[in-house]
């Protein structure tokens, strides 16, 4: 399984409006250039975001996207799963009627424990934990930009 560039530019758009804070407005094109996003595919996953409840966009020139989650809240699961669907290894765990050998199958278990297991690390993962955790998925501080985007 790879994570489709969807869902990590929608991890690094949520990253930086964590950083920020819930309720503060951010523009688009200061978390397309902050993380490294390109902007109107950073538009079309923002609109996925706020479809799960995660972001408010605000339209016009002064608008952009505001953190509707409290990043103590807010979790990895919950991101990726907002842009690319409930996470799913194999067909047979998505649809076991596909599979006539789902119920008595060996690698069937395994699927679905590798799932589970996957899901509730992402689910530990909050965004909070990400910001004191993971300065590698900062912006890049060789492009002088800082952490906190100007409100």
């Amino acid at each position: 399984m790879r994570l489709s560039r969807a869902a990590e530019y929608a991890v690094r758009c949520m990253l930086y409006l964590s950083i920020a804070g819930k309720g503060v407005l951010v523009s688009r094109r200061t978390v397309a250039g902050e993380m490294d996003i390109p902007e109107q595919f950073l538009g079309k996953i923002a609109q996925q975001l706020a479809r799960a409840g995660l972001i408010e966009i605000i339209q016009g020139a002064k608008g952009g996207f505001r953190l509707t989650v409290m990043p103590t809240e807010l979790t990895l699961l919950r991101v990726i799963e907002a842009v690319i669907g409930e996470i799913f290894l194999n067909d047979c765990i998505l649809r076991p009627e596909s599979c006539d050998r789902s119920p008595a199958c060996k690698v069937h278990v395994v699927w679905e424990n590798a799932r589970n297991q996957l899901r509730e690390s992402l689910r530990k993962a909050t965004f909070a934990t990400l910001m004191t955790e993971a300065p590698a998925l900062m912006p890049d501080s060789r492009s002088g930009s800082t952490y906190l985007p100007n409100p």
